[in-house]
């Protein structure tokens, strides 16, 4: 709200000493010292070289130019130049009071929707079928969700699919494992746990023999080639597969407009290569079918010299069917950093067949890492698996809460938060960078956890319900005695801002910081200002509006980063 506002206002004045002016906008801060000002611009310095002027007198004609915009009056209390060329910018008490009401009175908290709306289609989370998910699946899955949701609350029309590795290598060597080494009672009883051993076994055998491997390859082809008996087992599985993997996302708050695997696009195949060989993409080298592109020594293959294809291949495939389908702006992959190469080649040859104007991103991220700073694994060097995670997380939230007391809505509360501390301590990173997992610092009360976020809402409703029994307060006009007061007002007033910082390159760890600073705010204020005991009933009202506007910021704040609040802890 308030940045928008602020390129809005600056904009036109800046068209006038450059064609871009959106270059300088990074140039709007906050002031680290609020006795500076609430804002800071510092366009002069930047504009003063190329016009051949001092910046205090281009920071001069910003000023004076900005001031003939009525808003601007409105908004500004004062514009202060400030050492070399700064432009301190104090808000008024009448603007700030005007937005803080209009936010209070909206219930989408004064936060607009895009003025331009886009198609965006999210591909996140894709596990294998056939084994459980892991410790690996959760930063695609968690971060791909919070960008659906947020996508979504902004106006965009946005399409969650969950691109299932159904079809792959991993059915093979389960297809094997079962004709040898099956256990009927196990699967009856525990199927996705008897796939899983299977598949495990599998792995051991072709490690240690190579014929077993291309015993396991052989299955594979079969079952894409359509072998009666590979197909009716695959569609045994499948139902039990599925099942397993919708335990967790419930589990996790996530659903998807689409679950198309890899297998609904197998018949497409044949022709993605049909079409790459008459736009003259395709070289043939040792048999195989391939795509060379510039500057790259190895290429991509679309088709190995068997007949079998890859998964470039059903990329190809499968944007295809999403443009048909959906006509999106965007596509964005939220995929393990690890792939980088796969969708930089991926891309461009899609560009080549035509898809210039969609925007193709690779949303990538780091690893989840365990105390030994090494790729989280079990102590038998298995990777974690994600139920179990979700499990220990919740047991966790459970034993704290009896510890300190709670006796109603135990087992419910510990799901909430322990899930929601799982979800927080993957979404409050920075996505490129890797993250070691520790339950103890992700429960913490204190620090930029869900658990603070959750405490720091409850606090408020705790509020409410020492007041009037729970009844939040009627909208009306929000004022301040107290520094603290008018902090909080100006923080609540940058949500707009945070969510416009996560879309701008598909980051949730803005939201989740502007949250944390939402709570910090709240803290300073709670210390300094009493609520309910306040020096007039006029302050009392206007301090639990300030609450009221604070809590369901945090709840929807949170509720756009897929976490669900609790009102007592």
């Amino acid at each position: 709200m308030i940045l928008n506002t602020l390129e809005t206002l600056f904009r036109p004045i800046l068209e006038k000493y450059t064609d871009h002016p959106e270059k300088f906008f990074g140039m709007i801060t906050r002031c680290n010292d609020p006795k500076f000002g609430d804002y800071q611009a510092n366009f002069a310095m930047g504009l003063a070289k190329s016009l051949g002027k001092k910046p205090r007198d281009v920071a001069a004609e910003l000023r004076d130019a900005v001031m003939e915009n009525a808003v601007a009056r409105e908004m500004f209390e004062k514009i202060d130049i400030a050492g070399p060329g700064f432009l301190n910018l104090t808000f008024s008490e009448t603007w700030l009071k005007k937005m803080l009401l209009t936010a209070a009175a909206d219930g989408r908290l004064g936060i607009p929707m895009a003025e331009k709306p886009q198609t965006i289609v999210l591909d996140y989370s894709s596990p294998n079928v056939a084994k459980p998910m892991h410790v690996g699946h959760i930063r695609s899955t968690v971060i791909g969700n919070s960008l659906y949701r947020i996508l979504k609350f902004l106006g965009h029309r946005v399409i969650g699919d969950n691109h299932l590795g159904d079809w792959g290598t991993q059915f093979g060597m389960i297809l094997w494992g079962w004709k040898h080494f099956r256990d009927e009672a196990a699967f009856a009883e525990k199927p996705v746990e008897e796939l899983t051993r299977l598949y495990r076994l599998a792995r051991q055998k072709m490690d240690e023999n190579e014929a077993i491997a291309d015993e396991c390859r052989r299955e594979t082809e079969k079952l894409h080639s359509g072998d009666a008996e590979n197909r009716a087992l695959w569609s045994r599985f499948m139902p039990f597969c599925l099942d397993e993997i919708d335990r967790v996302y419930r589990r996790l708050d996530v659903t998807f407009d689409e679950t198309l695997g890899e297998s609904f696009y197998n018949d497409r195949l044949p022709q993605v290569v049909e079409i790459l060989q008459e736009k003259g993409l395709i070289t043939e080298s040792d048999g195989a079918k391939c795509v060379f592109l510039p500057g790259r020594e190895a290429p991509m293959i679309v088709q190995k010299s068997d007949g079998a294809y890859l998964y470039a291949t059903t990329d190809l495939a499968t944007v295809m069917y999403r443009m048909e389908q959906f006509h999106p702006d965007a596509i964005l992959y939220i995929v393990d950093h690890r792939q980088s190469e796969h969708f930089e080649m991926f891309f461009e040859t899609a560009r080549k067949l035509g898809y210039e104007q969609v925007d193709l991103r690779h949303v990538k991220f780091g690893t989840v890492l365990g105390e030994d700073r090494r790729p989280f694994k079990t102590r038998s060097g298995d990777t974690v698996g994600l139920e179990g995670l979700l499990d220990e997380a919740v047991e966790r939230a459970k034993k704290i809460l009896v510890e300190n007391g709670t006796e109603t809505d135990v087992d419910e509360t510990a799901s909430r938060i322990g899930i929601a501390a799982l979800k927080y301590a993957d979404l409050s990173q920075n996505r490129d960078s890797d993250y070691i997992f520790s339950y103890d610092k992700m429960l913490a009360m204190n620090g930029n956890t869900a658990t603070y976020m959750q405490y720091a809402y409850a606090r408020v409703c705790s509020i409410f319900t020492k007041a009037n029994d729970g009844k939040r307060p009627e909208c009306g006009p929000i004022d301040w005695t107290h520094p603290s007061e008018r902090a909080l007002a100006m923080e609540l007033l940058r949500f707009d801002d945070a969510l416009a910082a996560v879309v701008k390159d598909y980051r949730p760890n803005f939201l989740s910081n502007y949250l944390y600073d939402l709570a910090n705010r709240y803290s300073v204020f709670f210390e300094n200002c009493s609520v309910l005991r306040a020096e007039s009933e006029e302050i009392r009202r206007s301090r639990l509006r300030l609450c009221d506007l604070t809590a369901r910021t945090l709840q929807k704040g949170l509720e756009l980063l897929g976490i669900q609040v609790v009102s007592r802890m």
